[in-house]
């Protein structure tokens, strides 16, 4: 496909709301999906912790 302008380039022969919008939800999820994974190793981290914390405790108690 040729296109004879940026105009028409980013019009997209009438496309654009489909082919921009799949263009932004794929941006959009690339972002995201890093970022929930950083903050569900994080919440795993601070659960592994406690844990850990918990069990440490539970021997001082019974020793």
């Amino acid at each position: 496909m040729q296109w004879n302008s940026v105009g028409e380039f980013f019009v997209m022969g009438g496309y654009a709301f489909y082919v921009w919008g799949s263009f932004g939800a794929c941006l959009l999820l690339m972002v995201a999906e890093p970022l929930l994974v950083r903050h569900r190793l994080s919440e795993v981290r601070k659960s592994l912790f406690r844990e850990r914390i918990a069990d440490e405790l539970d021997l001082q108690q019974k020793s």
